[in-house]
């Protein structure tokens, strides 16, 4: 039997493509405790008599097979290819993610959560069976040629991806930095397929970005749970923290793969310092293992809103499950990936590796979120900002204040009644643009036709992410803005409030 030493793992779902590697998902590894690795081995060998009598009958199969094949095929076959498709295909009888990892793959795995590697910078996995882009990495080459979530690579140097899986996809667009590849993309709307060249480049990810969206709200976007990623989100929180105390926080985990489990762990005791935060159970209900979260470290001040979608998966399901069962996070978004899965991954000689699973992880309230993702508390429809602020109604307002010779509110500073008969820059910019915009009447709700291959080529143009123009920050924002308000109407002095106006409202009717 092989001596088993390795690393257990919860992979997130997609590959990243990279130029003298290639990261599988997004490694959340550990290392495993001796007495697990015995565990495991004990379970491995064990089977019954008739299992055994099975095993020995279909190895002989196997074994009359290889020899047929080796003996007369067409061509001359070495053992070694045999043997190494004979396992590939016996790990494709299973789920998705277990993979037999060649010598170069499996080097690539070890060393894919430095935050810092070669290639394109794109996230790839596989919807109704065709390559599909699930995300490119802001300021990579794959994000500067204009690619986008759900483009289709339906070429490879111009071979089709058609029955390739992603191993072999990877493979195909792996090379050196400042070498190029040709992807051939379909998108949603384009009149022909696109060939792209990109120039593959040493890809180094800023993980985490952070800015205050409004004074005391702030905003954390976490891209991979890589080794600095709960070091960096604390970091950014408490830089916003000291321009002002924060009352709301949107972190935003959309698009992100997953990462490393210790991570994992570590961030969500940025904001809960008690209690369970995941548990994984294998095959036999001994191989169970507790995950709670790090004492002393929470920030637990202000309320946090949680974005998510269908690209949000493993490690960052974990965090946005446990923050929603431990009830100090809202989840707003869509349903995520649902990748609730555990990975070994085997050292194999000579250089080789097996990557298997062998347990399902569940929330704190014992939630399996594989295959039905973590559910949002608030479900939210994604838009494109461009089109939602031409769609935005701009129509013209008038109040008491606008009346000439209107009543000052007395309530104000003296300066109120003063400055509210000033021109504000603001109020200047809007009528700027009403003026302009009833210049165009409406055309640029209705282009036509010969300016398709316009808006085509605008939207390969690279769009830098502006949290303050998107439309589920906003909403985010807006409850997290709403908390307070909630939090007064439901204290008791605010209910004690409603039923002093209730009776004072009944004693009139009563008297009337």
């Amino acid at each position: 039997m092989i001596q088993i030493v390795k690393k257990v793992s919860i992979f997130g779902f997609v590959l990243t493509v990279a130029g003298l590697g290639v990261g599988i998902g997004q490694n959340l590894s550990r290392t495993t405790p001796e007495s697990d690795l015995a565990r495991i081995s004990s379970a491995l060998a064990s089977s019954s008599s008739t299992g055994e009598q099975d095993r020995y009958e279909s190895i002989e199969l196997f074994s009359r097979v290889l020899q047929f094949v080796k003996a007369n095929y067409v061509d001359e076959v070495k053992n070694k290819q045999l043997i190494e498709g004979a396992i590939k295909g016996m790990l494709e009888t299973l789920d998705p993610h277990s993979n037999f990892l060649p010598a170069d793959l499996y080097k690539d795995m070890q060393t894919d959560t430095s935050g810092k590697f070669g290639g394109l910078g794109i996230e790839i996995g596989m919807k109704d069976n065709i390559l599909t882009i699930l995300a490119p990495i802001e300021d990579t080459p794959a994000w500067k040629s204009g690619l986008k979530p759900m483009d289709r690579i339906v070429k490879i140097n111009s071979e089709t991806t058609k029955g390739m899986n992603l191993m072999e996809a990877v493979n195909k667009m792996r090379g050196k930095p400042k070498t190029d590849v040709m992807l051939s993309i379909y998108r949603e709307g384009f009149e022909k397929i696109r060939d792209i060249k990109i120039t593959r480049d040493i890809i180094k990810i800023q993980s985490v970005k952070h800015e205050v969206l409004e004074p005391q709200y702030g905003y954390v976007r976490l891209t991979t749970f890589n080794e600095s990623a709960s070091k960096d989100v604390k970091k950014a929180i408490e830089e916003m923290s000291k321009k002002a105390k924060l009352r709301g926080l949107v972190f935003d985990l959309r698009t992100n793969p997953g990462g490393l489990l210790d991570q994992a762990v570590e961030v969500a005791s940025l904001f809960v310092d008690d209690g369970v935060i995941v548990s994984t159970i294998g095959r036999s209900k001994d191989q169970k293992e507790v995950k709670y979260a790090l004492k002393g470290k929470a920030f637990k001040d202000f309320p946090v809103a949680i974005l998510v979608n269908s690209s949000t998966a493993s490690a960052a399901e974990i965090v946005a499950g446990a923050l929603q069962d431990q009830h100090r996070a809202i989840i707003m978004g869509q349903p995520t990936f649902g990748k609730g899965s555990v990975q070994t991954v085997v050292p194999l000689p000579p250089d080789m590796g097996l990557k298997l699973t062998i347990a399902r992880y569940y929330t704190p309230s014992g939630r399996s979120i594989q295959e039905k993702g973590v559910q949002p508390d608030v479900i939210l429809d994604e838009y494109d900002p461009r089109l939602l602020s031409q769609a935005k109604l701009k129509g013209e307002s008038f109040r008491e204040k606008d009346l000439k010779g209107h009543m000052a509110n007395t309530d104000e500073d003296k300066g109120g009644e003063s400055s509210a008969k000033e021109f504000k820059k603001e109020e200047l910019d809007a009528l700027s643009r009403e003026s302009k915009d009833k210049k165009k009447g409406g055309s640029d709700r209705n282009l036509s036709k010969d300016k398709d291959k316009d808006r085509e080529e605008d939207d390969m143009i690279p769009q830098r992410m502006n949290p303050k123009e998107d439309y589920q920050v906003r909403q985010a924002l807006t409850s997290l803005k709403s908390y307070e308000v909630f939090k007064k109407i439901a204290s008791p002095s605010g209910i004690a409030n409603a039923a002093s106006l209730n009776k004072v409202e009944a004693t009139k009717e009563a008297k009337e």
